[in-house]
């Protein structure tokens, strides 16, 4: 008879998740991932997944109907919000200021539309009214995209100016929320925002492979006038809502234990208070930047504009950024972020998200750094 062993020498370690995603997992979190699966057409887990998509609903601060879980990473939600509204010529303005609004650049090209990129230096955030500028010469735009918090350098971009501006036009506000949503506020409803993404793994403290997202009625609108289909069958909204709405029609087979996660984990979330919540990750992220700069390290966002929950720091000069994350990791078992795009080897990206969000993880960082530069 073949037996399967684990192999224990591949155990993963045990480590404090302080890089840009993931973060550490609540216990609850992994004990729901390890429930007897069920069939994705089974009463009890559409149960499940109804209950999740309302929990979402309260997370993102929206009363959309259509309010659900992208199966696949917060890139398949990337992928979505784009997929299903924008169609070959049709205009789109998208906001660049970070590796994350070049890949939403890059899906938009592939589908063909005719970008009008607005670009800002990576580490600073758009002055609304330049967004809003930038509408009024392409006014015809089927979506104006933007990045709440840009997870390659920490910016936190305001949103409520936009919101209000577009909200009467037939524009539609896409924003990626992949790493705010559960750690700043995102007020999907109060922002007129008509596509909002993120992922499980940031804020959330759920594992990596699912992404929440949300479509307003005006975003259902600009769907149902499209004049070709939506380029994805997998991401194709007007097939996945049949399943999630009373007809239950199979789509594809639903990932069930990462659904019963993310129910758990967006129930932690609700039981903590969405404010409260906030005002942590506030509190934590305040305390750790200072604490940085106590150090020596330089931050790259001017105050105004850092997101608490991830802090993006020049390593001081003299010390090597991928030798600090090496001792970090080996000594402490902390796992930090290095740069992306060009600042690749200039920067630490610190996260504090979610369960990791606790004053003895940063109390722990700091003084790891502050052996380390010593050393």
């Amino acid at each position: 008879m073949l037996s399967l062993k684990f192999d224990t020498g591949f155990w993963p370690g045990e480590r404090i998740l302080m890089g840009p995603g993931p973060s550490n997992v609540h216990p609850r979190v992994l004990q729901a991932l390890s429930l007897p699966l069920l069939g994705h057409l089974d009463p009890d887990f559409l149960a499940i997944l109804d209950r999740t998509s309302e929990n979402l609903r309260q997370v993102f601060r929206t009363q959309n109907e259509l309010t659900f879980a992208v199966s696949g990473t917060g890139s398949a939600g990337m992928e979505s919000s784009l997929v299903n509204v924008l169609e070959p010529d049709d205009e789109v303005i998208i906001g660049v200021n970070g590796v994350f609004g070049q890949r939403l650049l890059e899906v938009a090209m592939r589908l063909g539309a005719r970008v009008h990129a607005l670009e800002a230096p990576m580490g600073e955030a758009f002055d609304p009214e330049r967004l809003i500028q930038a509408h009024k010469k392409v006014p015809k735009a089927k979506a104006l995209v933007v990045v709440h918090a840009e997870t390659s350098t920490g910016v936190r971009q305001p949103l409520e100016e936009v919101g209000a501006y577009l909200k009467d036009k037939e524009t539609l506000f896409v924003v990626d929320a992949v790493t705010s949503l559960g750690g700043i506020p995102v007020e999907v409803d109060a922002w007129s925002i008509d596509i909002c993404y993120s992922g499980t793994q940031k804020c959330l403290s759920v594992p990596p492979g699912l992404s929440p997202i949300t479509f307003s009625a005006k975003a259902l609108g600009a769907i149902e006038r499209r004049k070709t289909p939506v380029s994805s069958w997998y991401l194709d909204v007007t097939l996945i809502r049949r399943y999630l709405g009373t007809e239950r029609l199979y789509h594809h087979t639903a990932p069930i234990s990462m659904l019963y996660a993310l129910y758990e984990g967006t129930q932690i979330v609700l039981e903590e208070g969405m404010e409260a919540r906030w005002q942590r990750h506030r509190a934590l992220g305040e305390a750790l930047q200072d604490g940085l700069e106590t150090l020596g390290f330089k931050l790259l966002v001017d105050k105004p504009f850092r997101l608490p929950q991830l802090t993006s720091a020049f390593v001081p000069e003299g010390t090597s950024e991928a030798w600090i994350r090496k001792e970090l990791l080996s000594r402490y078992g902390i796992e930090v972020g290095g740069g992306l795009g060009e600042l690749k080897g200039r920067i630490l990206r610190i996260g504090l998200m979610g369960e990791t969000a606790k004053p003895s993880n940063a109390t722990l960082l700091l003084d790891g750094l502050k052996t380390l530069i010593a050393d």
